[in-house]
């Protein structure tokens, strides 16, 4: 099986872990083991999670024979279980990357591409809700809160009204069909700025995998399981992940409720830990051979 993924900020992220042999790195989003065979020539241990089957048996084949590696399928929130169940104390480092693989983007039938005419599927685990079902049960007033909080797409209302129009004439089947309900949806003026079915597809992709709810979970699991010293770094892609972890990182830095106003901390708040760097983008060069990267952003936060 040929699970290929261009991993952003490759260098960036496997640098931001601050790896030696001594220590114990989880990859939570392991995919075709990219970042983890790198962190694998470097740590003493490497964990690599994935909830993608396909991308299981790919870092069986690749990565099993480097004597350092357990591979685990699961999903990257159940963090705690995750290292519990392996008998560990904890972790000294924790990435995670938050993309599409570009073998799920490329792979047709798993219906993630707009671009491409496939079952409307979307599902990183493939199992449960999938995004045939969410177009054709919810409400439209469910899928126009999707889209507008997920997708951040203005048109969510007429898009939802039209997608419910379409189901009752027959099932949406396809991501093809999808595309045409969008596209009709919008006005010819805001069809030049990007494909009218991204923002769509990205907020059903989130719904379907609860994105969201996984990297919260995940960032409340990653501060029990870090060892002192163990560092959690994500690479976000759009905006609401990328708040979440921003917010989240800020509030560990700094936890302290005390007024402005006030001289010295009473509220006995302490830090948790600090940012190393603010954030990372990619480089001119790394977006001028992989296009995809151009939304991603790494954040890295140390525990004390």
């Amino acid at each position: 099986m040929e699970f290929q993924h261009k991993s952003v900020l490759f260098d960036e992220a496997v640098d931001s872990l601050n790896i030696d042999s001594t220590k114990t790195i989880v990859d939570g989003t392991a995919g075709g083991g990219g970042h983890s065979a790198a962190i694998a020539a470097k740590a003493g241990r490497l964990i690599a999670v994935d909830r993608d089957p396909d991308a299981v048996q790919v870092l069986h084949e690749r990565l099993d024979k480097l004597g350092n590696v357990t591979v685990v399928q699961n999903n990257f929130e159940n963090i705690r279980q995750i290292v519990a169940d392996l008998g560990l104390d904890g972790v000294d480092g924790i990435l995670v990357d938050l993309g599409v693989s570009s073998f799920q983007l490329d792979t047709a039938e798993r219906g993630f591409s707009y671009h491409r005419d496939a079952p409307l599927d979307m599902r990183m685990s493939k199992s449960g809700l999938s995004a045939k079902d969410v177009v054709n049960t919810y409400s439209e007033q469910e899928l126009a809160d999707i889209l507008f909080r997920y997708g951040e797409e203005k048109f969510a209302r007429r898009i939802a009204k039209n997608i419910v129009e379409a189901r009752a004439k027959g099932e949406i089947e396809t991501t093809f069909q999808l595309v045409d309900i969008i596209k009709q949806s919008y006005p010819q003026r805001a069809m030049r700025d990007s494909h009218p079915a991204r923002k769509t597809f990205q907020a059903i992709r989130i719904e379907v995998n609860a994105e969201l709810d996984a990297l919260s979970n995940l960032l409340d699991g990653a501060m029990d399981v870090l060892s002192s010293g163990g560092r959690l770094s994500v690479i976000t892609f759009h905006s609401l992940e990328d708040r979440m972890v921003k917010e989240r990182f800020a509030k560990w830095a700094n936890p302290c409720t005390c007024p402005k106003e006030f001289p010295v901390c009473v509220c006995g708040k302490k830090p948790l830990g600090k940012m190393p760097f603010k954030s990372k983008a990619p480089s001119a060069a790394e977006l001028e051979e992989n296009p995809r990267a151009r939304s991603s952003r790494l954040r890295c936060f140390e525990k004390f």
